[in-house]
């Protein structure tokens, strides 16, 4: 969605009384309220989907060698994965999912308080991007799936014959893709018995609530100031000094 500001929109904003003000907000906060509302029932909805069993405990690659998914879990019985998208003719990191892992360290050590273990997977060939972990900082696991079946079998990854004829399935529909090599998350359970089960997956404007600073800019003025969903986000170490708003 389009959200690109007009200065006049700003230079020329309504202004008002205090009291007014006051009654304005009151009445957005009816809006938010009844998001809120909606939203802890999505939450509802989707703690309450039905399960998929994950029948084979696939062998991932990283920096300390070969990793099964099930020990990926650590000692917890839920874990997030978030497919990166790394394919492998890719040269560098995407700045969409780079905005997202910019998030993660931070909220890992909430994570494990709350049973939940955390990895990113990509595609391509582990040393095609573990440099790339390095240079922004990150030390959550990064893991790959070269050589494994997993990243298609979440729908993030896609073959290239397959691509190629299209369409692939993509967010639960049938389309033609711009890339072989797609975004998304996917929830896991680990039960008591070592059994393993996929229980959410969310792809394309699902992940924007992954995004923390997307709540934060959306507070202000400006919004999010962009003609195309996230054509302004760069890599944390290659904005240019002058801001967003100054061009």
């Amino acid at each position: 969605m389009k959200t690109k500001i007009d200065e006049t929109q700003l230079t020329n904003h309504k202004v008002v009384s205090n009291d007014e003000w006051y009654a304005a907000s009151a009445q957005l906060l009816a809006k938010e309220k009844e998001f809120t509302r909606l939203r802890d029932e999505l939450n509802l909805l989707r703690r309450d989907l039905p399960w998929t069993k994950v029948e084979q405990d696939y062998v991932f690659e990283g920096p300390d060698g070969k990793v099964k998914l099930s020990e990926l879990f650590g000692d917890k019985s839920q874990l997030i994965i978030y497919h990166a998208m790394w394919g492998d003719e890719d040269k560098d990191g995407c700045p969409g999912c780079s905005l997202i892992m910019d998030h993660v360290d931070a909220a890992r050590q909430h994570f494990e308080h709350h049973d939940i273990a955390y990895a990113s997977i990509s595609h391509a060939p582990y040393e095609k991007f573990a440099w790339f972990q390095k240079r922004m900082g990150w030390t959550f696991p990064w893991l790959s799936s070269a050589g494994t079946s997993f990243s298609f079998d979440v729908d993030q990854s896609f073959r290239k014959e397959e691509y190629e004829k299209g369409p692939v399935r993509y967010n639960f529909k049938m389309q033609k893709l711009s890339s072989p090599e797609q975004p998304g998350i996917s929830v896991f359970y680990k039960n008591a018995k070592g059994e393993i089960f996929r229980t959410y997956s969310s792809y394309e404007r699902g992940l924007d609530m992954l995004i923390g600073a997307y709540n934060y800019i959306d507070l202000t003025p400006r919004g999010r100031d962009e003609n195309s969903p996230m054509d302004w986000v760069s890599l944390h170490d290659e904005y240019k000094e002058l801001s967003h708003a100054q061009g």
